[in-house]
């Protein structure tokens, strides 16, 4: 990044945040037609550092952070959970931080290109979403800080706020490894629609499963999109549902506080929420989810396509539901809480049928 583009694109951050102290990194970045990470790279040195670590010796720390807000997002869903990250778990290409009800997350080191530490001023120590520097004793409650990582497209992977003042002391040893090394970013080319493929063997190998794991597996050697599997399948394993299916569904678990697992992936990490709802509450077009420890904000407006997805197991079998967004892309995936080796709760089961009658009806 040249001197001028850094100058102009911190001009403009800076205008942005003065006129809206809680206006997010990602709404200024698509003002300005950049990436999330290249906006946050041109702050490099003033309030943004360079975590020089491996991604397994970085996702190796968050357990010592203390207590934290994490965040992942898929393009049109926002996870935020604050807790603690349990312990690292994993080999070396997939980090696993399990805790069901709390911070439960899978990790894809691969995908993680740039990781860095960001600190933004607090204008509401109360209720400011986010911001970072290095801290002294006396300045920590001035600044929010946040640990980041992004894709070799700008794009956020996983984001941790720091909840506690002061900080406790692994946030400072991460700040002193901070450099002022600048990463450098690929433009991500939109994926191409392309007519349904054909996949004669998908049908018997898809009934022939017996670990919802497989899925990837079987999606590689056919090579296949999630939403192709799930339009190939309909009528045998999945089922289109109307667009307003997720309201109508989240509303109804929450009324019965029927237990369950949103999934919001990254392109390098799946944030897992499991547990009982809140009552759904629209505000300013986006379904959100307020609950004690956990948000879920959901763009529904903008989703193309909503799946109920069965999937065969040694217990019977477990079902899904997917919405995609306008590119195919995986937005929010819902299942019912279930522990390995339990089948799947007949009340889930019974909240989907009564989604395929409403359709059927309408």
């Amino acid at each position: 990044m040249i001197e001028s583009q850094q100058i102009a694109i911190l001009e403009a951050f800076d205008a942005a945040r003065a006129a809206q102290h809680r206006l997010p990194a990602i709404d200024i970045a698509e003002r300005l037609s950049i990436s999330e990470g290249e906006l946050q790279a041109a702050r490099l040195g003033r309030d943004v550092w360079t975590l020089p670590l491996a991604p397994k010796d970085l996702a190796a720390r968050l357990p010592l952070l203390g207590r934290v807000k994490a965040l992942t997002r898929s393009r049109l869903a926002v996870l935020e959970q604050t807790g603690d990250y349990p312990d690292l778990d994993g080999g070396p290409q997939t980090g696993l931080l399990l805790d069901p009800g709390g911070l439960d997350l899978r990790l894809l080191y691969s995908h993680w290109h740039w990781a860095c530490l960001i600190r933004d001023p607090i204008h509401d120590p109360i209720h400011d979403p986010v911001r970072d520097s290095l801290p002294t004793e006396n300045e920590q409650g001035k600044w929010r800080w946040s640990l980041q990582v992004f894709n070799q497209h700008g794009c956020a992977i996983h984001k941790s706020f720091a909840l506690e003042n002061p900080l406790p002391r692994p946030w400072g040893a991460l700040a002193a490894l901070g450099t002022m090394d600048a990463p450098a970013f690929t433009q991500c080319i939109p994926r191409l629609k392309r007519a349904l493929p054909e996949a004669p063997m998908l049908a018997s190998e898809w009934g022939s499963m017996r670990d919802v794991h497989q899925f990837f597996a079987l999606l590689q050697r056919h090579h296949l999109e999630r939403i192709e599997a799930n339009q190939l399948m309909e009528g045998r394993y999945t089922r289109a549902l109307p667009v307003d299916a997720l309201e109508n569904l989240l509303t109804k678990a929450s009324q019965r506080a029927l237990p369950l697992m949103l999934f919001v992936a990254s392109p390098g990490c799946v944030q897992i929420r499991t547990g009982t709802l809140p009552e759904p509450q629209r505000a300013r077009g986006w379904l959100n989810l307020f609950g004690e420890q956990f948000t879920l904000h959901l763009n529904d407006t903008a989703i193309e396509q909503v799946w109920q997805v069965s999937k065969p197991n040694r217990d019977g079998g477990v079902t899904s539901v997917e919405a995609f967004d306008a590119e195919g892309s995986l937005v929010l995936q819902i299942y019912a809480e279930r522990q390995e080796g339990r089948v799947e709760r007949p009340e889930w089961r019974q909240l989907l049928n009564e989604l395929g009658s409403q359709e059927a009806v309408a």
